[in-house]
C-alpha cells in the first residue's frame, strides 16, 4: 500500500506544479493583453484627435488666418490653422474655447461639485468607451493647463475659481436661461 500512496503524491505534486506553470502562463498572459488594450487606446485616442484636428482645420483654413481682432480676442489658432485652447483671462468666456471645449465648461458650470471625465462624456452624449473617456480627459487637462479648470484630486474636475465667478457674473448667452427658460447657476 505504501507504493500506492507515493504515487498519488508524486502525480499530485506533478499537478501543483502544472497549476502552478499555467497560472504563471495566465498572469503573463493578462500582462501582454494589458499593454495591447492600453496600446489600442492609445491609437485610438490618436486617430479619434487626428480626425478631430483635420476636421476643424479644413473649416478654419478655409477662412483667411488673421490676428485677433475685437470679435474674437479670445482666439488662437495653430499653424496650421486649427483653433487650440487659449489661456483664460478675466473677461473670457467658454465661447472663446472650440466646441467640444466649451461644452466641457458649460457641464463643470452647472456641476455642485468636482466630477469625472466620465460623467462629463454622459453628459455631453458621448459613448461610454474608454476611448472616449481619455480623449475627454485629455482636453480636461488641456483646460486645467490653460487655467479654465482645476483637477484638485486625480479625475476630478471643476472650474477654477475666477472662472466660476466670471461665469456667475454674466451670462456667456445674454439670456441667462437654460433650456425651457429655467434660470441656470454655475452652482447647479
Amino acid at each position: 500500500m505504501g507504493s500506492l500512496f507515493d504515487e498519488l503524491a508524486r502525480r499530485e505534486a506533478a499537478v501543483r506544479q502544472r497549476i502552478e506553470e499555467i497560472q504563471e502562463q495566465i498572469a503573463e498572459l493578462n500582462g501582454l493583453l494589458e499593454a495591447e488594450e492600453d496600446r489600442l487606446s492609445r491609437l485610438v485616442i490618436t486617430r479619434e484627435t487626428v480626425q478631430e484636428v483635420l476636421g476643424e482645420s479644413a473649416g478654419v483654413i478655409a477662412e483667411p488666418v488673421t490676428g485677433p481682432g475685437p470679435a474674437d480676442a479670445g482666439e488662437t489658432t495653430s499653424p496650421i490653422g486649427v483653433l487650440t485652447v487659449p489661456p483664460w483671462r478675466p473677461g473670457m468666456t467658454p465661447s472663446a474655447l472650440p466646441a467640444a471645449y466649451q461644452d466641457a465648461v458649460e457641464i463643470l458650470a452647472d456641476a455642485a461639485e468636482p466630477i469625472r471625465a466620465g460623467q462629463i462624456a454622459s453628459a455631453m452624449g458621448l459613448e461610454d468607451t474608454a476611448a472616449k473617456r481619455e480623449g475627454l480627459r485629455s482636453k480636461l487637462k488641456r483646460l486645467v493647463e490653460r487655467g479654465w479648470a482645476t483637477q484638485d484630486e486625480p479625475g476630478l474636475f471643476t472650474l477654477t475659481i475666477p472662472v466660476a465667478r466670471e461665469l456667475a457674473a454674466g451670462p456667456s448667452s445674454g439670456s441667462g436661461d437654460g433650456p425651457d427658460g429655467i434660470v441656470s447657476s454655475p452652482a447647479g
